[in-house]
């Protein structure tokens, strides 16, 4: 490594950690002593909010911990949480750690395949999951999972009839562990007292873009050290609200509604379901919010849509003011001084669009909104931001315990990730790979000292992207550094940059852009079904499925127009002029993590992509305008079908303009 690279850090605080406080119980154990009757977490079930406390939120964990002793769960066993955000599945998390355990979250929505490979791989003993549909996976995988003796579940619907062995209800487990108390009182206690910094906290398995995912060992330390330092940078309070929607196998979840909400005593809120979502965050009116960019996307896309929907003269005043904010936005992130028509403009448009719009979407409270996970389309970030929401880009990752960077109030830029957090410090390789080292680094991968070793050298841990900081200690992050490459013409391609800009279209739910040593860039593009098919509708185009709306030549003006947009504005880019979109077609198929072509994060798995679409990639770069498909897709519960579609190509002239 280059000792002259170019550095920027911050002031590292302290790494130490009072014995009484450093271990997520002892600091739960804490808040039930000092916030008692402040509110912890909340539920919405069958319609109504349930709150419990933080002396609630303890006696809840020591009662699962005095169950888990009970079925023989000794330190260092290995407890697998699956389900959506419950408080019971945060409370098992917690109780686990009690014992000296290590939680182990899965996506709830995983196929048995990759919930078989990590529960075997984590050797999970025991498993806390939400309903029937997790305790029928784990019992179709039993025979694999040898180690799993355990199967804990905590809504009892349409599982009266089931028998098996060591399945048991969450009350089940809360009777006996009040047994166990009874016979031996101080147990959890002098268990909690045993735990230590530095003992592994969580496994947060990786979402396993090149392969199979690995397991990133987290220690208490880590987290808290991180939470902690954040909580100080940005000025996050024990009075703010977070809503707990994103998956708990997450490794952002873990941090925002787990350990900050911890280590702050602020309150998480657990949505009743998926589809209920938009309608809890109205409730909420979250103080504090993350969504990674696809969320963003979602919430962008249903904004476009009700304009969509709005008579000529609303539509016409939305978008009048709508433009009018982004223009501000744009010049503000680049430091430009904002004309005096516009500032007195937007007080108006506040009134009018901006602060309705904002009360619709729930935001109309949030302090600080972030983003992360991927990278968010400039187009996306400043719509949000126009609006009045105080959203920032965070660069992080699993391995770091989440923060390495984050944008400061009063210094968003639009093409950063911002500066390092407290206590991280950050370089660039001789080749442009961001390095960092922090107190939030892991302790390693799960049976896999191999690739610990490649990812942390030098006390220096290897991100993969590629990027570079600016004169201001900004970093900003190009693109995956094994996915960046060059055109057969020698311009540089960044598949994920040319992905974003056209995500921003309302009608564009993925794209995946291939060029890498081709004479040009093509896209293979998948639709957003609600989107395009309300658009169909209003037009009165009829389809029967995705398959068929996707190769409707209205759908492939539709997005021609939307691709015609992107090269528009990389005309004007000099230095990506080269890189604009000349071909494209648009998948029979949503990309689904279930047939493996993206991750449960929805990050794109392009090596798999290429290999299982070789014969349309191939197809982009022929004088083909047809190309015949059968496609097998997996189904939730295993069972696989075939898809077949005639899917047409398209040209798109450099520049071009909507047809």
């Amino acid at each position: 490594m280059n000792g002259d690279s170019e550095r920027a850090s911050v002031s590292v605080l302290p790494a130490g950690l009072s014995p009484d406080s450093d271990t997520f119980p002892k600091l739960v154990r804490a808040n039930a002593a000092a916030r008692a009757r402040k509110i912890a977490i909340r539920e919405k079930d069958l319609g109504i909010w349930q709150s419990y406390t933080w002396a609630e939120y303890w006696e809840r964990v020591r009662l699962i911990a005095f169950g888990l002793a009970s079925l023989g769960f000794v330190r260092g066993d290995r407890t697998a949480i699956v389900g959506d955000n419950r408080p019971e599945l945060y409370w098992a998390v917690c109780a686990t750690q009690c014992l000296g355990g290590v939680p182990v979250p899965l996506y709830q929505d995983a196929i048995e395949k990759e919930l078989g490979y990590i529960l075997d791989h984590a050797e999970s003993r025991v498993a806390v999951v939400e309903d029937q549909e997790q305790v029928d996976k784990l019992l179709n995988l039993r025979a694999q999972c040898p180690h799993l003796e355990f199967i804990v579940y905590d809504d009892p619907r349409g599982l009266r009839a089931y028998s098996e062995p060591n399945l048991m209800s969450l009350d089940e487990l809360l009777e006996r562990g009040r047994k166990f108390e009874q016979n031996h009182p101080g147990y959890v206690d002098d268990e909690v007292a045993r735990g230590r910094a530095d003992d592994t906290a969580i496994i947060c398995y990786t979402s396993g873009t090149t392969g199979q995912p690995k397991g990133a060992m987290l220690s208490h330390r880590n987290l808290i050290l991180t939470s902690r330092n954040a909580v100080a940078m940005e000025g996050i309070a024990a009075d703010e609200e977070i809503l707990s929607y994103l998956p708990m196998a997450w490794v952002g979840d873990h941090v925002f509604s787990y350990a900050q909400a911890i280590v702050t005593g602020f309150t998480a809120n657990c949505p009743e379901s998926a589809a209920t979502v938009l309608a809890d965050l109205k409730e909420i009116g979250p103080t504090y919010f993350f969504a990674p960019p696809r969320i963003w996307e979602s919430l962008l896309t249903s904004v476009m849509l009700r304009i969509e929907d709005c008579a000529w003269p609303k539509r016409r005043l939305v978008t009048f003011f709508l433009d009018l904010a982004q223009r501000i936005e744009r010049r503000r992130l680049g430091g430009q001084a904002v004309p005096l028509g516009l500032r007195l403009l937007y007080p108006l448009g506040r009134i009018l669009v901006y602060d309705p719009l904002r009360d619709n979407l729930g935001m109309r409270r949030v302090r600080r909104a972030y983003t992360a996970g991927e990278s968010i389309g400039p187009e996306i970030f400043v719509f949000f931001r126009a609006l009045g929401i105080n959203v920032k880009q965070l660069y992080g990752m699993t391995e770091a315990s989440v923060f390495v960077t984050i944008q400061r109030d009063g210094d968003v830029r639009l093409d950063s990730v911002g500066t390092p957090v407290p206590g991280v410090e950050v370089r660039l390789s001789d080749a442009g790979e961001v390095l960092f080292r922090s107190p939030g680094v892991f302790q390693g991968y799960f049976k896999n000292d191999a690739a610990t070793r490649e990812t942390v050298q030098d006390g220096w841990l290897h991100s993969g992207d590629a990027g570079y900081m600016d004169a201001g200690g900004h970093l900003k992050i190009v693109d995956r550094a094994k996915d960046v490459g060059r055109l057969a013409g020698g311009t540089v391609f960044a598949p994920k940059y040319l992905e974003n800009k056209l995500k921003f279209s309302p009608y564009v739910k993925e794209a995946v852009c291939v060029g890498q040593d081709r004479p040009f860039v093509g896209a293979l593009v998948n639709i957003d079904l609600a989107a395009v098919g309300n658009w169909a509708e209003r037009r009165g185009i009829a389809y029967t499925s995705y398959t068929d709306l996707s190769q409707k030549p209205e759908v492939y003006d539709l997005v021609q127009g939307e691709i015609a947009r992107v090269n528009g504005d990389l005309r004007d880019d000099e230095a990506m002029r080269a890189a604009q979109i000349r071909r494209f077609l648009i998948l029979h198929k949503e990309l689904d993590p279930d047939d493996e072509e993206i991750t449960r994060t929805r990050k794109v798995r392009r090596g798999y992509i290429a290999g299982k679409y070789a014969n349309l990639i191939e197809a982009l770069y022929s004088d083909r305008t047809h190309v015949q498909v059968d496609a097998r897709v997996t189904y939730e519960d295993g069972r696989s079908g075939t898809i077949r579609a005639d899917v047409a190509i398209r040209d798109v002239a450099a520049g071009a303009t909507a047809p």
